[in-house]
């Protein structure tokens, strides 16, 4: 017990006795210092008293599906600087071998966290297991979803406008003269790229138009199912793409290159997120950039709201993109 003690004592800062006083029970001791010390007890991965295991630490959940799309730790860094300057600990949770979204949510609730964001994973898929978003909801833990969740999970959303991110991206195309544009998303389920193809077919439809089938392609995120992808695209003779990550985008380039084409000669590609060092790819890509700072920090003001008793904003909460052109566009090739 007496290293247990120290340990929390020097973590938070205290004394040993005040740290026994918190653990017993006993008065004298601050609210902010007591929820200091039971946060350590959390984050040094001890266990509460049994008394105290009902509260709630100040500890935040951070459930992110990969990190290896550069737009995940952006954010995360937005979201954990935010949490921290309310006095907020984040635990960042992120999909591997043999530990699920599922799996994560379990653990968060055996450390009593105080709220959950959620960016992208199954709360972005329609076809994925719910039942863990149920259990924190039935455990009246406060939730945020970042990025257009499914609708039915009834938890506050901030999301990037995916219909304004395609009509940034059709339209640029469109001007400099590209007749056959094609869209790569993610799988079918998916919910943001289910918007993005809804607002790709409306702007085909607004210039009377309409896509061929072959000029939308799923694929799973990621550099090889957008090279894969592309190939498909390739032989549909599209003259532009316009991408739902970064890495498809990138995916789309390298495909491009090893069928001889010249990017943006033959063929102009648009990514999405604006992700760290774009601008020092060959070509630099042109992108729809993602306003992380005011996403992030929105999700982080409502998941707080929720936490200290505010009632769940209605609807989703949409952030407007912007359209950052570089060298991956240009004019459409005067003959297929």
């Amino acid at each position: 017990m007496k290293s247990k003690l120290s340990v929390v004592a020097r973590h938070v800062g205290v004394s040993e006795a005040t740290v026994s006083r918190v653990l017993n029970g006993r008065p004298g001791v601050g609210t902010a210092t007591r929820l200091a010390v039971l946060t350590a007890l959390d984050v040094l991965g001890y266990e509460r008293p049994s008394r105290l295991r009902g509260e709630r630490a100040r500890l935040i959940g951070l459930v992110l599906p990969e990190l290896q799309n550069p737009i995940f730790p952006a954010l995360a860094e937005v979201v954990g600087g935010a949490l921290a300057q309310r006095g907020f600990t984040p635990l960042l949770c992120t999909r591997t071998a043999g530990l699920g979204e599922a799996s994560h949510v379990g653990v968060l609730l055996d450390q009593h966290v105080s709220g959950v964001v959620f960016a992208g994973g199954h709360c972005a898929q329609a076809d994925a297991s719910h039942e863990h978003f149920a259990q924190l909801r039935e455990r009246g833990v406060p939730v945020v979803l970042l990025n257009a969740s499914v609708e039915e999970l009834g938890f506050p959303q901030v999301a990037t406008d995916d219909a304004v991110a395609v009509a940034q991206a059709f339209a640029h195309l469109d001007t400099l003269g590209h007749r056959r544009i094609g869209l790569l998303v993610g799988p079918e389920d998916h919910v943001p790229s289910r918007r993005k193809l809804a607002a790709f077919t409306r702007q085909y439809a607004l210039r009377g138009r309409e896509p061929r089938p072959e000029w939308v392609a799923h694929t799973m995120f990621g550099l090889e199912g957008g090279h894969a992808a592309a190939e498909r695209l390739l032989e549909a003779g599209v003259t532009g793409v316009v991408c739902a990550s970064d890495p498809l985008a990138l995916g789309v380039v390298r495909a491009a290159r090893r069928a001889g084409l010249d990017v943006p000669g033959d063929l102009s590609v648009i990514g999405f997120d604006d992700s760290a060092f774009l601008n020092c790819t060959r070509p630099p890509l042109t992108t729809v950039r993602q306003p992380i700072e005011a996403i992030g920090r929105a999700a982080v003001s409502l998941l707080v709201g929720r936490i200290d008793g505010a009632p769940a904003a209605p609807g989703e909460l949409l952030f407007e993109p912007e359209l950052v052109v570089r060298g991956s566009t240009g004019p459409a090739p005067s003959a297929l």
